[in-house]
């Protein structure tokens, strides 16, 4: 792989005009394509497999009318002060306001709250129920139009109206996380390079990833039905991953430059190092999020895919069009006029970078550092035993939103149970008396403690499949409704062996109690199958038995405490007000399964980056606690800078009115944080420097069956060196040229000049790990700043280059 990201480095960097009109004309296709799109949905839930989608798929064929998966709106009215809804002005007013519903497009049909009796008993609230034809993504602008016209009508009255249900139009996101995430990222990036150029080209690359992600997913709703959340999602992990990337790539071709390497050269070294360790990286994160899917729910399998989406066009971005950009940037990259005087001495090889002051702290006290680490990560894992989940409903939109109001408004009126009515059906087709089974089952659910209504059952035209509906007196989310709508399918298996008939429970409630009980029983397996991946991934990348059982047991300490975390600020209320967290309640269902996929994608991230440069100086013959203060003397700042730019990036999300996307964002960021700080760069250091060699010990007959993947890049730095040993000069009699040296092209070069170009050869033919070479690479870079080279003649200077040159460079490959 090593070798293959060179040819392509070097490849895009000379080949960079074509490649960024490619990569601009990709962007133009996949941005007009997405201009027409009909957008992402607030995302229905489907769960194949389950009482509640059995029922919906039985309504939608015997009740056909009823638009079982459509979409429904309550429109909640309440009177003036000191009025009552049934006074003849309001009640015309009501009237008027349902019949202009009725005329609504899309609408089926809808109930009349003075017929229905859907007026509470003060007789101030009352609330008409709308059924559309069409599934919550289709509802059309001139639906929502006339809900808007309503709304604002009845207040004209002086009704106070409301709107709830999934057929009201959801608020737009707001985009200032995205735009804190980007800000942190490029203050972060400048004080890490020291140099805007630096600093822009990930920005850059990432926000030119991103858009194409983006625009991308949304070209897909023209063919699926996308939650708005696989766009959020996706975008969030798509310019936090692609700025990291990025990162890494650009900090390692200014590191190849200062060995003494051409620009060209160090660009495909970079690719060859770095590029490799991006792809391992980017590919844990593709497929834990693509693992989603075999949960069996669309909405998280359209977010895992779509995340999973993003990485993908992240990495390829990071391995194609950074590449391309870094050879319009050329030598100009390292200039840094923003260096502190403490980063120019790092430079210069004086003193000691804050991230080898804590490697070799934490190598000299392993056993008390490890202790306070895992003891501190004990505690904050505690919370999450109490962990509840719940699918979010009205009562966890924002505060002064019309749902939140028609949510509290009905709970006023007519108890909390009215926000999550349940759908009863009597599948009597096998029984001999369809009727005496509906009427047992209207008997049965009149007879519960936590019902507080039940509807009479309806029948299809055969007279077989009945329809009943019940309203629980506690709420939607509560335990005691989840315990009811149990207790109402258990009582279905005595109506099927008396009466033949089959119960089934349904309606979003059911729905909603449904999904959080097949995440829940999802989230152990799921569990264990990510962590088996990681063990057999990174086994492959670091050839030992020790790092990837380490690593694992460090992605689960950062999963439990970051659980714990969120159990503590959304469930228990600490720091809520912190977090602008406006309600307590239990975590939603779909986050620590979404939690799971994207961390573990994530800490491989650190892992591999951190740990592949420790392999990396171990391989060259260092010793193990060496390695270690090594792979953070040239890695630990990078991910340092990465590990902020992440943690910043999620914590932007913690501003969005959605508890999913908050709670996401704060999980995010939280998981960030203590895998990349508490895990990796402390728990990980301190057990490599208790076991030393037997970290990187690996059975030989495991070595002889397991392929080599190279993440480092040893292959190809063993290549290179032949080459260069292929490639020595023959001597030269004394006398020849001495006074006038034959250039590029048969032209005559000044001795003072070609004499440079020959120290820049020789420096190019130094090894990047002795420090001789680093010193002749910076003294040639002062030397050509010095006689004014431009930087951009530099980057383009392979049409100088003697074909021989030229030869050489591509012959390892080959030989390889």
């Amino acid at each position: 792989m090593a070798t293959f990201l060179y040819r392509l480095g070097r490849l895009a960097f000379r080949r960079r005009r074509v490649v960024v009109m490619l990569w601009v004309a990709v962007l133009a296709a996949i941005g007009i394509g997405a201009m027409s799109a009909p957008g992402t949905s607030a995302g229905a839930l489907s769960v194949p497999g389950t009482q509640s989608q059995r029922a919906i798929d039985l309504l939608q064929k015997e009740f056909p009318q009823a638009s079982a998966d459509g979409a429904t709106a309550r429109v909640v009215f309440e009177a003036p002060s000191g009025q009552k809804l049934t006074s003849a002005a309001n009640k015309a007013e009501v009237d008027s306001l349902v019949a202009t519903l009725e005329k609504s497009p899309q609408v089926s049909g809808v109930t009349d709250p003075f017929t229905s009796g859907l007026v509470s008993r003060s007789g101030t609230i009352a609330y008409a129920q709308v059924s559309y034809k069409v599934a919550q993504a289709d509802v059309s602008g001139a639906a929502h139009a006339v809900q808007t016209d309503v709304v604002q009508q009845g207040e004209k009255a002086g009704l106070k109206v409301s709107l709830g249900g999934n057929a009201v139009e959801a608020k737009a996101a707001s985009k200032a996380a995205e735009l804190i995430g980007v800000g942190v990222a490029a203050v972060v990036l400048v004080i890490t390079f020291g140099s805007l150029i630096a600093a822009g080209l990930p920005l850059l690359t990432a926000i030119l990833g991103v858009a194409a992600a983006v625009l991308s997913v949304m070209l897909a709703t023209h063919f699926f039905d996308l939650a708005s959340a696989s766009t959020t999602l996706a975008l969030m992990l798509g310019l936090a991953v692609a700025i990291d990337y990025a990162l890494f790539i650009v900090s390692r071709y200014r590191n190849e430059i200062r060995d003494g390497h051409e620009p060209e050269e160090a660009c495909g070294r970079a690719l060859g190092t770095a590029g490799s360790a991006v792809v391992f990286a980017g590919l844990t994160v593709i497929v834990a999020l693509s693992g989603l899917s075999v949960i069996g729910i669309g909405t998280l399998t359209a977010m895992g895919l779509a995340s999973a989406f993003a990485v993908a066009v992240a990495v390829i971005i990071a391995l194609t069009l950074l590449p391309a950009v870094l050879g319009f940037a050329g030598l100009r990259i390292m200039k840094g006029k923003l260096h502190t005087r403490r980063m120019k001495a790092l430079e210069r090889g004086e003193g000691e970078s804050m991230g080898v002051r804590w490697a070799k702290f934490v190598t000299r006290n392993p056993v008390k550092v490890l202790a306070v680490a895992v003891a501190g990560l004990a505690l904050l894992a505690i919370p999450a035993m109490s962990l509840q989940m719940a699918l979010n409903d009205d009562s966890t939109k924002p505060p002064g939103s019309t749902q939140r109001i028609a949510y509290e408004t009905l709970s006023k009126g007519f108890g909390p149970g009215f926000n999550g009515p349940l759908t009863v059906v009597v599948d009597a087709r096998d029984s001999k008396n369809p009727k005496a089974a509906a009427q047992d089952a209207y008997t049965m659910l009149s007879k519960l403690d936590d019902v507080a209504a039940v509807r009479p059952p309806s029948f299809n035209q055969a007279g077989d499949v009945a329809l009943l509906g019940a309203v629980p007196k506690s709420a939607p989310t509560s335990e005691a409704t989840k315990n009811l709508v149990n207790e109402i399918r258990d009582h279905g298996a005595a109506l099927h062996q008396d009466a033949g008939a089959e119960l089934m429970v349904t309606g979003l409630t059911a729905v909603n109690i449904d999904v959080s009980t097949k995440l829940s029983d999802a989230l152990v397996p799921y569990l264990a199958i990510v962590v088996g991946l990681a063990l057999v991934l990174l086994l492959l990348v670091f050839r030992s038995i020790v790092i990837p059982l380490k690593a694992a047991l460090g992605f689960l300490f950062s999963v439990v405490s970051t659980l714990g975390v969120l159990v503590a600020v959304f469930q228990w209320g600490w720091l809520k007000d912190l977090f602008g967290v406006n309600q307590t309640g239990p975590i939603v269902s779909l986050l620590p399964i979404l939690l799971i996929g994207v961390v573990f994608g994530l800490a491989m991230d650190y892992e591999v980056f951190l740990v592949s440069r420790m392999r990396e100086e171990y391989v060259h013959g260092a010793e193990p606690t060496q390695a270690i203060v090594q792979g953070f003397r040239h890695s630990g700042r990078v991910v340092t800078a990465a590990a902020v730019i992440m943690v910043s990036v999620f914590s932007g999300f913690l501003l969005d009115d959605a508890p999913l996307i908050k709670s996401i964002g704060l999980g995010l960021a939280a998981a960030v944080f203590i895998d990349a700080f508490v895990v990796r760069m402390t728990i990980v250091p301190a057990v490599m420097a208790l076991l030393g060699h037997r970290s990187w010990a690996l059975p030989q007959w495991l070595d002889r069956v397991l392929p080599n993947v190279d993440v480092e890049g040893e292959k190809l730095r063993h290549a290179l060196e032949a080459e260069q040993t292929d490639s020595a000069p023959e001597p030269v009699p004394a006398g020849v040229a001495a006074a006038v040296r034959t250039g590029a092209g048969g032209h005559s070069v000044p001795r003072a000049l070609s004499d440079a170009r020959a120290s820049d050869d020789s420096d190019t033919a130094v090894s990047a790990q002795q420090a001789p070479g680093k010193a002749r690479g910076l003294s040639r870079l002062k030397r050509r700043l010095a006689l004014g080279a431009d930087a951009t003649a530099a980057a383009d200077s392979t049409e100088s280059e003697a074909p021989v040159r030229k030869k050489l460079l591509k012959n390892p490959i080959r030989r390889s």
